[in-house]
């Protein structure tokens, strides 16, 4: 995996469509932070139950905060899911499988958090795992399984910042039809 400082993201217009633009990761993510790809994947294991993670403190964004399973960027003309699953390797040090697009055209734009404003074109996947978890530290403090009901209580509970906003965005548009083949056991 090539180290964080030297990825590139992709600048994209509000559809989604790459601009021709790239910048690296980490300079580009500030407080006016331009629209770039990214995204979310949700991972279930076989008894129903979400991967929640705990970002590193030592991210630049959102950091120690509890999130979905893994995030990212797509590095240029990669495709999405060669990209979940390589995030998902690095970060969680996992396989997955199943993925399945649940929200494909999800964007968002953060309240600035420690000085820094998210702004992603992000669609949103659900995936299986196909190996255990075994976290990256200079990704992720901390993860459980949460079973999908508790986990939508916290979420909806929270309001101090303990969950992502887009973790809470997201899931509040999440269609059960999609859904409900990864929380059932």
């Amino acid at each position: 995996m090539t180290n964080p400082n030297q990825e590139l993201i992709v600048y994209v217009d509000t559809n989604g469509v790459p601009t021709g633009e790239t910048a690296p990761k980490l300079d580009a993510h500030t407080a006016d932070t331009r629209l770039h790809l990214a995204f979310s994947c949700y991972i279930f294991n076989d008894l129903g139950q979400i991967l929640v993670t705990r970002r590193a403190s030592g991210k630049k964004v959102w950091p120690g905060v509890w999130t979905n399973s893994v995030c990212g960027h797509p590095a240029p003309d990669e495709p999405m899911f060669d990209a979940i699953a390589r995030r998902a390797e690095y970060e969680l040090g996992m396989k997955i499988n199943n993925i399945t697009v649940m929200l494909p055209n999800y964007s968002y734009v953060t309240p600035q958090f420690n000085g820094i404003v998210e702004n992603e074109f992000c669609p949103v996947h659900l995936a299986r795992m196909a190996t255990a978890p075994s976290p990256n530290p200079d990704e992720v403090d901390d993860y459980k399984w949460m079973n999908w009901t508790d986990f939508v209580s916290a979420l909806q509970s929270d309001t101090t910042d303990v969950w992502s906003f887009w973790c809470k965005d997201q899931v509040a548009q999440f269609d059960d039809k999609i859904l409900a083949p990864y929380i059932s056991s």
